[in-house]
């Protein structure tokens, strides 16, 4: 039988040919396939905190940045449709609901409000600068800082898609939660690989929440109720029962993030002390940007500087407002207004959590009234021991 005989060079460039074909196959395919080891897009961050602990604020110094999509407490809408369960049960609900807004994918909002119209609709919508500007809404630039007052008059009746519009152009999401209580619950997030999250832990001198709660008592009685599980039933903390769990869960939360903490929690938590932010408030806020890969802009550290110098403690009616405040005097605030029997009865059901943060425990009113002594300790001296945590108080 005859053979053909093919020229080795013939054979050397078909294979040659054929490789390079197969490889750009390859490298065509794989351009189509997802790339699991590829962080997403967008940067993730969620500002971990308690009622009136300087949440509020904290999230306007993201909300004004100009790469920042921001949302305010949209868990609220969890609470308010199911107000009959405890905040532990609730707790699924609006871990998935946070998942869904880091993801833009506001259809999660269908189940709280079926109705929904406008931006308007959202809880504390006007808090974010990103809803009160282009794609959102006309009247602002992304580079504006903006206030609730002019963005409720001026888009409060742009359609709800727009906030899933927005979201989607933003190169960070970022969400103020009041309603967790246990880090462990946000695992799942922290492992998604959809998500690239981070978060903030905001904590706060618990004499100083007690002081600014009573300013709002009405307001913060169904959230009360919900963390006491009283089945939808509104409650007065006068009893401190609230805060002895708020002061329990941010024991909670810093273990869980600093003592042992599991590898995914590796350069993904920050704690930060309001008390320290507004003492020095640029050296905190680029140290909080640096974690969020977020630059300070002149223009932001102009309003920074801004609104925490200004006259006063500020009034009652602004409790739930970003005002221009003397912010060190709002801080020390309590130390002047709370009679030293409620101190004490705050310090015996927060010790654990005081001594954690790094505050230092008063034995008497002469102390307390003492504003020469400096009761935030350095942060390189906190100890927390579980010795001095009595959660039966």
């Amino acid at each position: 039988m005859a053979r053909i005989r093919i020229p080795s060079t013939v054979v050397i460039l078909f294979v040659t040919v054929q490789t390079g074909f197969l490889l750009f196959m390859y490298a065509r395919y794989s351009s189509f396939m997802p790339q699991a080891e590829e962080k997403p897009s967008q940067a993730h961050i969620l500002i971990l905190s308690s009622w009136r602990s300087g949440s509020s604020f904290v999230g306007q110094l993201f909300s004004q940045h100009p790469s920042v999509f921001y949302l305010m407490e949209p868990a609220w809408h969890v609470w308010v449709t199911m107000s009959q369960n405890s905040a532990k049960v609730l707790h699924m609900a609006v871990r998935d609901l946070v998942r869904s807004v880091f993801l833009c994918d506001m259809s999660v909002f269908d189940a709280y409000m079926p109705w929904k119209r406008n931006l308007s609709d959202l809880f504390q919508w006007a808090a974010s600068r990103a809803l009160c500007s282009a794609p959102a809404c006309d009247s602002f630039q992304r580079t504006d800082i903006t206030s609730e007052m002019a963005c409720k008059t001026l888009c409060g009746r742009y359609p709800f898609s727009k906030v899933e519009e927005a979201c989607k152009t933003y190169s960070h999401v970022v969400i103020k939660e009041v309603r967790f209580f246990d880090l462990k619950v946000l695992y799942p997030l922290l492992t998604d690989p959809s998500l690239n999250l981070k978060i903030i832990h905001l904590v706060r001198d618990p004499r100083a929440v007690v002081k600014s709660r009573e300013q709002s008592v009405k307001a913060l009685a169904r959230d009360n109720g919900i963390v006491l599980s009283t089945n939808g039933t509104k409650v007065e903390d006068s009893k401190y029962k609230v805060m002895q769990e708020i002061c329990r869960s941010h024991v909670q939360i810093y273990e869980t993030a600093t003592l042992k903490p599991p590898n995914f929690l590796k350069n993904r938590y920050l704690m930060i002390r309001f008390e320290d932010l507004v003492r020095d408030p640029l050296s905190e806020i680029s140290e909080m940007y640096k974690f969020a890969d977020l630059n300070l802009t002149p223009r932001l550290k102009s309003w920074i500087f801004n609104i925490t110098h200004g006259q006063g403690p500020g009034k009652k009616k602004e409790a739930f407002k970003i005002t221009s405040r003397d912010a060190v005097s709002v801080s020390q605030a309590w130390r002047n207004v709370l009679p030293f029997q409620k101190v004490k009865k705050v310090q015996e059901v927060c010790k654990g959590a005081i001594n954690m943060l790094g505050y230092q425990l008063v034995d008497s009113e002469k102390e307390q009234r003492d504003l020469t002594l400096d009761l935030v300790l350095p942060r390189r001296q906190n100890q927390f021991s579980w010795l001095s945590f009595n959660p039966k108080h």
